[in-house]
């Protein structure tokens, strides 16, 4: 009998994984072993805090490396090299956080033994923020805990200290980070089902939404900006059309309800190098405001569908097309957002199809205004299954300020015209759960809508318009009077009759109540759990 083959060690696949994707696989199930000593709530902060941790030093290092390079050629001494490598100021000008020695990860890597590695994480957070202004209030502090497994918290520092970040791919190391962190958050909101909704959305959705708006340089702001997915693509977009040394093209500001997801943007963004404004803390978007004046050149946006329990104030000056139902806060979203377009301003929200027929509560007014104030560009149909932690079906809604040619952009005079996009055929299943749009749904989606639009990108790749039946439709205001103002895509495509229109509303309507009902169970669920963990803790 041949003897049991050994398996590998976590060190061992390390060493073996030869790309980006192994390597995030690898630590991913390293960090999944910690999951049960940490508090749920807190267990995303955990892991992405040390992933940030690792990103500032290398950052840092990478730096240090590059100056220590620059003196060598300049021939200054080595006597005189170490005040220059500990010079402040050599770092924070080439936008580098600054990292006290003793919270670079070298230091602890190699002290974490000795010293205690939680205690050791937990003051290197601290000097970090202490360090960055910007990181103030960010960063987690909740390593060194009795309910935290130090053994494996070692281990997994041993893992991350043993990853080749950099080089990997032909990649710099921060790149590859800011693909582990992304990696991180994707798998987060898989394993926390609806409540991963709340911090992320599907890449292929967000890529389809800023390849839409083309965000080459303005003012970008997302009033519900989850962990600033809106805003890395965006970036990402400027430096495939325009290098990397176009990234500060872009002013970002955003805003976010929840405390933790918000420090969750604050680290995506610096770990992908944007100087963004997401305020100095979290808040409420229609109770608080955190950029009153703002005036943006691109909106982008998932906010949370058909929520009922929101800051509702009938005088507010931002429900100029009229006043949002209590019970939905759709309208509310749309509304906030046309209040903070410039005046060629273009904004690109994800909703529930239900925002595309609802009357109740006079969203049907509402929606009449929008149209009849010539507001609403594009509107797409999106396949189904591609928010794993919703079954409601979405659609986007592309907005913008003024669709007349504008002069020397030479874009097509879309004034009074609405385009209309079925892509629910589009997409492919990544496993049995989950759909994605692939490269060439996204392409055939943007082509349309550019091509519509008469962009500089459409002219470049010789694309004209054209309706396709059963995808695209460019209607004219009357065409939708005559719908009753609903903007529903398969209505104008021709590909769906009106009796099958209707169950698709019919289905969506249960849809959102199905999701009701879940959602109250779940707090009902939540609050059981709580009671019980309180009473644990108390001894009862």
């Amino acid at each position: 009998m041949p003897p049991r083959k050994k398996k590998p060690t976590e060190q061992e696949e390390l060493f073996s994984a030869s790309t980006a994707k192994e390597i995030q696989a690898i630590l991913w199930k390293a960090a999944d072993k910690l999951r049960g000593s940490i508090d749920a709530a807190q267990y995303k902060e955990f892991v992405l805090g040390l992933i940030f941790l690792k990103y500032v030093s290398d950052a840092f290092e990478e730096r240090r490396n590059e100056l220590a390079k620059e003196l060598a050629e300049d021939g200054i001494s080595e006597d005189q090299v170490g005040d220059f490598l500990e010079d402040r100021d050599e770092y924070t000008g080439a936008h580098v956080f600054w990292v006290p020695e003793t919270a670079r990860w070298s230091w602890i890597a190699a002290n974490a033994k000795s010293q205690g590695v939680g205690k050791l994480l937990d003051e290197a957070m601290d000097a970090v923020m202490r360090e960055n202004a910007a990181l103030t209030g960010v960063l987690p502090k909740i390593f060194n805990r009795d309910n935290v497994d130090q053994k494996r918290l070692a281990e997994l520092v041993d893992l991350i200290s043993d990853a080749r970040f950099g080089g990997t791919e032909d990649k710099p190391a921060q790149d590859v980070l800011g693909e582990v962190y992304e990696y991180f958050l994707g798998n987060f909101a898989r394993a926390e089902g609806k409540r991963g909704g709340e911090f992320y959305t599907p890449q292929s959705v967000v890529r389809l939404i800023v390849e839409i708006l083309e965000p080459y340089n303005g003012r970008v702001y997302d009033p519900a900006c989850g962990s600033g997915g809106m805003f890395v693509q965006a970036s990402k977009f400027i430096q495939a059309h325009r290098g990397r040394g176009h990234k500060a093209d872009i002013a970002v500001y955003g805003q976010e309800l929840n405390e933790r997801t918000w420090r969750l943007a604050k680290m995506n963004l610096a770990i992908h190098g944007i100087d963004g404004n997401l305020a100095a803390r979290w808040g409420d978007t229609f109770a608080d405001d955190k950029h009153p004046d703002l005036k943006a050149d691109f909106v982008m946006a998932n906010p949370p569908f058909n929520i009922k329990d929101w800051a509702r104030d009938e005088s507010d000056a931002r429900w100029k097309y009229g006043v949002p139902p209590r019970n939905n806060a759709n309208y509310a979203w749309l509304q906030h957002m046309v209040s903070k377009l410039g005046e060629r301003g273009t904004a690109g929200i994800v909703l529930a199809n239900g925002s595309l027929t609802d009357q109740q509560g006079g969203q049907g007014e509402i929606r009449q205004s929008l149209i009849e104030a010539d507001l609403v560009a594009c509107m797409v149909a999106l396949p189904s299954q591609l928010f794993r932690t919703t079954q409601i079906p979405a659609c986007l809604w592309f907005l913008a300020k003024d669709k007349s040619p504008q002069g020397t952009k030479g874009l097509a005079d879309r004034r009074g015209d609405i385009l209309f996009i079925d892509a629910r055929e589009l997409g492919e299943m990544s496993d049995r759960t989950e759909r994605i749009l692939t490269e060439a749904d996204l392409a055939k989606i943007t082509g349309t809508y550019h091509a519509w639009r008469g962009t500089a990108s459409a002219r470049e790749e010789g694309l004209t318009y054209e309706d396709e039946p059963g995808f695209c439709f460019s209607a004219d205001l009357e065409a939708v009077r005559e719908n009753g103002y609903v903007l529903t895509p398969p209505r104008y495509v021709g590909a769906v009759e009106s009796d099958e229109e209707d169950a698709e509303a019919v289905a969506a309507r249960i849809a959102t109540l199905t999701e009701e009902l879940y959602g109250f169970f779940k707090k009902s669920s939540d609050l059981e759990q709580t009671v019980r963990e309180q009473l644990g803790r108390v001894g009862v």
